[in-house]
Order: structure tokens, then C-alpha cells, then sequence
């Protein structure tokens, strides 16, 4: 059983930066892919990031690659996802979350969520 709580949302202007942090419970941290997924009011959950279980390799949705970076401490066990250059189509709740392979998360599929953080961007 792997639990994550998010942390880091809040409401930032256009063009300013934000980090998201995770922190996951267990002992088994490093053997989870984790990923970033947001849900927009009235639209559907989407895959944002996601980052292998030692790190090595990072993937990103169009819409926010190169703005965004996703990175892990497996040490302390905690994900984090660095916002800039932020937009008000960024606006929405995001959800950290794991699964056993980084290509699940890509597929939109996890076995962990998290409940969630606010993000705001106002123009």
C-alpha cells in the first residue's frame, strides 16, 4: 500500500513558477514509476508527467514540455513537479501518482492517486 500526499498548489500569476511536492509513505517508493496527472473543472483528468523509478528517464505531455520538469528523491521518498512559465490554461487540481511501470502512467493508468492539490494561474 503506497499513500501520497501532495503539497505546493496554490494561486500564482501568469508567467510565475510553481513546485508541487509528493510525498509517499512505504518503504517501497523506489519501486514505483511516478507521475503528475491534472483535471481541469469540466474536463477530463490528464497525464501532465512522468518520471522512472530511479529517475533515468522523464516524459511529458505536448502542452506542458518544456515549462514543467519532473524529478524524484527516492531517498526521501518525495516527487516533485517544478511549474514555469506558468499559463491559465494550467489551472486545475493535480494529482501525483504510482504505478509499476512509467508506460501505465503514460496510458493514463495507476495504482496510486493522491487527492490532490489546487493550482491556479490568473492573467
Amino acid at each position: 500500500q503506497v499513500q501520497l500526499v501532495e503539497s505546493g498548489g496554490g494561486l500564482v500569476q501568469a508567467g510565475g513558477s510553481l513546485r508541487l511536492s509528493c510525498a509517499a509513505s512505504g518503504r517501497t517508493f523506489s519501486s514505483y514509476a511516478m507521475g503528475w496527472f491534472r483535471q481541469a473543472p469540466r474536463k477530463e483528468r490528464e497525464f501532465v508527467a512522468a518520471i522512472r523509478r530511479a529517475g533515468s528517464s522523464t516524459y511529458y505531455s505536448d502542452s506542458v514540455k518544456g515549462r514543467f520538469t519532473i524529478s524524484r528523491d527516492n531517498a526521501k521518498n518525495t516527487v516533485y513537479l517544478q511549474m514555469n512559465s506558468m499559463k491559465p490554461e494550467d489551472t486545475a487540481i493535480y494529482y501525483c501518482a504510482a504505478a509499476l511501470s512509467s508506460e501505465r502512467l503514460r496510458g493514463g493508468n495507476t495504482d496510486y492517486w493522491g487527492q490532490g492539490t489546487q493550482v491556479t494561474v490568473f492573467a
